[in-house]
């Protein structure tokens, strides 16, 4: 697994901080308040083959389309200040896919990767990759690790990029290094969810306060299973290559609308009262 070191929580953004705004922004950003951000935001980028379609465009055009939808959420949330952005990428189930697509989506994030790296510095923007990254092309993996290293003495924003991921492939995975460590001391203890926390790929970032999905798909797609217990989720029409700034806002207005009880019962609520909505949410 590929690792970085934890990361701290940092200061408030401003709303100047995201530069030149349009009027839509702009009404939003004032309805947003700065000091309530979720620390860690987990996108799934739905819709690119579906956004191709509509426009009669192969779905390689979709996948090019979306990075720019990335680009703008990777600098908007950057600016923001939050702590970390994780973004689905690639799945273990992707490789089901013709491999013309697989190829190209491969080459996509190589060619992302050395035109971005500007951007990530300016940012001050730190690289981790979660998934089985020692199983993708030989390419690929150098890529990944040049990224990691160029970007690893940055202060700001963790970006994190689910490649080749699965979040049943991560837990067996977790459960695999814990067994590794454990191996020749002969100790029978159960193992905790703290210490199958340790060994995640997501070791020493927060848990997603915010799942967003777009392309209206219901379902979490084996993404971040352990991670998203207690995270809100936020599903919008939009597919991802529409997903802009506005839409980004929208969602994080959204987020901090909703009460967040892990588990417990609003404030001056007797015990013996129905909750709102369902346990645990």
């Amino acid at each position: 697994m590929l690792h970085n070191k934890s990361h701290k929580t940092l200061q408030l953004a401003a709303p100047s901080e995201l530069g030149p705004v349009t009027a839509e922004e702009a009404q939003l950003l004032e309805k947003l308040d700065l000091s309530r951000l979720p620390r860690h935001v987990a996108v799934i980028m739905d819709g690119n083959g579906r956004w191709a379609q509509k426009r009669h465009l192969p779905r390689i055009a979709g996948h090019r389309s979306g990075t720019q939808s990335a680009r703008t959420t990777i600098e908007t949330c950057a600016r923001l200040k939050l702590e970390a952005l994780t973004l689905y990428a690639f799945s273990v189930e992707n490789w089901r896919r013709p491999k013309t697509e697989i190829d190209f989506l491969m080459q996509l994030l190589r060619e992302y990767l050395r035109k971005e790296m500007p951007l990530l510095q300016k940012n001050n923007i730190r690289m981790r990759f979660l998934g089985r990254i020692d199983e993708l092309p030989a390419g690929v993996q150098n890529d990944v690790r040049d990224a990691m290293e160029k970007t690893a003495n940055n202060k700001g924003m963790v970006l994190c990029v689910a490649l080749n991921y699965g979040g049943r492939a991560e837990i067996v995975d977790a459960l695999n290094a814990i067994l590794t460590e454990r191996n020749g001391h002969g100790t029978s203890e159960k193992v905790t969810e703290e210490q199958l926390s340790r060994h995640l790929y997501t070791e020493g970032l927060p848990d997603p306060d915010l799942l967003i999905r777009t392309s209206g798909e219901m379902r979490v797609s084996n993404f971040l299973l352990w991670q998203i217990a207690y995270a809100e989720i936020f599903v919008t029409e939009t597919l991802w290559p529409d997903f802009n700034r506005a839409r980004l806002l929208e969602a994080l207005l959204e987020f901090q609308k909703r009460e967040r009880r892990y588990g417990g019962i609003r404030e001056g609520e007797s015990s013996d009262e129905k909750p709102a909505r369902a346990a645990g949410h």
